[in-house]
C-alpha cells in the first residue's frame, strides 16, 4: 500500500519507510513519549514501528512520516489511529526531538486533516490526549478542536477527547 506524498511549504508527509525507524526509536526512548507508550527500549520501539505498518494494512490508513524539506530529516509522525476499542478514528501527532516548537505538527496535522476530509470523505475526527499533555492540548485547540469529554481507554488510561471542526466549518 502506498500513497503519493503530500507537501506543505516546509514538509513532505509520506508513508513511513524503514529509514524512519532510528528517529522513531530515539523519540520512544525519551520520557516525552509517555503518551504513546514510552519510554521504551529499541526492541519495543521496533514492535511499535511494526504496529504502525500493520495498522495501514488492516485499516487502510495510519500514521504518516513527516519529513522536514530543508534538512531531509524525519521530524515526526502525524496521521490516523483506530485500534480495537477506540471510539472512532483519531488524528494524532508527534514531533521528534529537535523539531518541537517549530509548528511542524500544526502544519502537518492541518494537511493530514484536509486529506481525511477531502480525499477520504470523512466528516469528523477526534484527537485523544492525555490530560497532562498540555502541548498537545494547545495544538488541538490551535487546530480548532474543542474538548468533548473525558474517556478511559480499553487499557485503563484516562484521556481527553477533542473533536475537530467538521469540513464545512473549515471552509
Amino acid at each position: 500500500m502506498t500513497f503519493a506524498p503530500f507537501e506543505t511549504d516546509n514538509l513532505i508527509i509520506r508513508m513511513p519507510v524503514m529509514a524512519d525507524f532510528d528517529a522513531m526509536a530515539e523519540f520512544l526512548a525519551e520520557e516525552r513519549s509517555s503518551g504513546v507508550g514510552g519510554p521504551m527500549n529499541r526492541a519495543a520501539a521496533w514492535r511499535t514501528f511494526a504496529t504502525d505498518f500493520g495498522h495501514w494494512h488492516i485499516r487502510g490508513y495510519g500514521m504518516f512520516a513527516v519529513e522536514e524539506k530543508v534538512s531531509g530529516k524525519t521530524a515526526g509522525m502525524v496521521g490516523f489511529w483506530n485500534p480495537e476499542g477506540w471510539p472512532e478514528v483519531e488524528m494524532g501527532w508527534t514531533a521528534y526531538t529537535g523539531f518541537e516548537g517549530k509548528s511542524i505538527a500544526f502544519e502537518a496535522a492541518k494537511r493530514v486533516r484536509q486529506h481525511a476530509y477531502d480525499d477520504l470523505g470523512w466528516n469528523t475526527l477526534v484527537s485523544i490526549i492525555l490530560p497532562d499533555n498540555t502541548r498537545s492540548i494547545t495544538l488541538a485547540e490551535r487546530l480548532g478542536a474543542k474538548f468533548e469529554k473525558n474517556w478511559t481507554s480499553p487499557g485503563g488510561t484516562d484521556a481527553l477527547i477533542y473533536r475537530h471542526p467538521a469540513p464545512e466549518a473549515l471552509q
